[in-house]
């Protein structure tokens, strides 16, 4: 029987809650905001608007960066266990990357504009040589990655001050979304790699020592991690927080600049902290008894990490739906709880539809369609099509290369991998 490795599902499974969380507060139509949120809220909306910046915006996605880089290792070796040489690994990633590029725009243009997966495939693309580096060349551009991104250049979407909703986000028709969100991809899409280049090259480094894979070989590290990313991005993250919140007031222009600086460099420490503190969960319930540790709901989370692009573009076809102005358009009558509760239960919809999925066999869509086209020169034969999924062989003992479900040569698990066909197992 083949296995899967739980914490990167599970990781992936847990951050599309902040995700949804994240980017649904953008679609808040109350006039001016600060952040993404009104500006001027009180009670319960002020705490969560407080809640939301410290420990969600600007943490999610660096966490999936990393593991985006984690799984190009993934993919890499086992293209070399099956005895590929580089260059048409390297030929395979890039036309991996060119479809998520391709997809990315799609789904910004029609469903979200604040698409990330077309910038995952512009790194993957750019940086798939970053595969074969030495571990100082890494070393070197993730540390200069990190301060370009620590300078307060201004920019940061944590302080920007908007009159919401922006065109871009809630446009009035179809076609004047496409008019609206394309000229705004082409802007943005460049600029997003920029911002998730630390995390993508840590993640690089993680699976080189295979930290996710053999958590529990690396306990004291991702105990660090955990500990100092979290508490870093918390620190980082308060005085956005306080601010958005109206605790404290607003202040100077650059200040504010400098704190939303502040928040964004450290949400890279948070993502990480948060992937590490899953990979620790995830040790513990891979350490117990499977009909004990592993239970309904962690299997479901798993699940959801498995059909990650699925489900995240499934909340943005909620989001459509539910929000723009030739659909339901609910966004007027919405306060920021409101909205966090329509995310969390949208989340929630995809746990329930991927575990559904899972029970029954069945692959996400959206990774069986981007396989596919990745895949597209090998045919499989009706052997491997009646048995998609192979064990752990020899050969991968002998080269290293530890196997996690998916296929061969159809293999990948980075951030949007779909599941086997047996159940999810540590």
């Amino acid at each position: 029987m083949s296995e899967r490795f739980l914490a990167p599902d599970l990781a992936r499974g847990v951050m599309l809650l902040f995700i949804a969380v994240a980017n649904s507060h953008y679609f808040l139509q109350n006039g001016p905001a600060l952040g993404g949120f009104p500006v001027g809220t009180t009670g319960i909306d002020a705490f969560l608007v407080g809640l939301i910046a410290t420990l969600v915006d600007g943490r999610a996605y660096p966490m999936f960066a990393a593991l985006f880089g984690y799984g190009l290792v993934q993919i890499y070796r086992r293209q070399q266990a099956a005895g590929k040489d580089w260059k048409p690994i390297r030929k395979l990633l890039r036309r991996r990357s060119l479809w998520m590029i391709v997809i990315g725009f799609l789904h910004g243009i029609f469903l979200y504009v604040g698409d990330i997966l077309a910038a995952y495939g512009i790194l993957a693309f750019l940086l798939v040589p970053a595969l074969r580096w030495k571990t100082r060349t890494i070393v070197t551009l993730a540390s200069l990655a990190f301060v370009i991104t620590s300078l307060p250049l201004g920019g940061s979407l944590a302080v920007e001050s908007t009159v919401a909703p922006e065109p871009a986000m809630l446009p009035q028709g179809i076609w004047s979304g496409v008019m609206d969100r394309a000229p705004a991809l082409l802007v943005l899409v460049p600029l997003y790699p920029i911002g998730l280049l630390l995390p993508f090259l840590i993640g690089i480094l993680a699976a080189r020592a295979r930290l996710l894979e053999l958590p529990g070989q690396h306990l004291t590290l991702l105990r660090c991690v955990a500990g100092f990313g979290i508490s870093t991005a918390i620190l980082g993250g308060l005085p956005v927080g306080l601010v958005l919140a109206g605790v404290i007031d607003q202040p100077a222009a650059n200040t504010l600049g400098l704190l939303g600086t502040l928040h964004d460099a450290t949400g890279h420490f948070g993502g990480l902290g948060y992937a590490a503190a899953i990979a620790l969960l995830a040790n513990r319930i891979s350490a117990t008894p499977t009909n004990v540790g592993r239970g309904r709901v962690v299997t479901a989370l798993a699940a959801v990490g498995q059909r990650s692009m699925t489900c995240y573009l499934a909340q943005s076809l909620v989001w459509t739906l539910a929000f723009a102005p030739y659909a339901f358009n609910l966004t007027p009558h919405l306060t920021v709880t409101s909205l966090a509760g329509i995310a969390v239960a949208t989340w929630l919809a995809t746990v329930l539809l991927a575990n559904w999925m899972h029970h029954r066999g069945l692959r996400g869509p959206f990774e069986v369609l981007l396989r596919k086209l990745t895949y597209r020169e090998r045919k499989l034969t009706d052997d491997e099509k009646k048995q998609p999924y192979r064990a752990k062989t020899a050969g991968d003992a002998a080269s290293g290369t530890t196997n996690t479900g998916a296929p061969e040569p159809l293999a990948g698990t980075d951030q949007m991998s779909e599941p086997p066909s047996d159940p999810v197992k540590p």
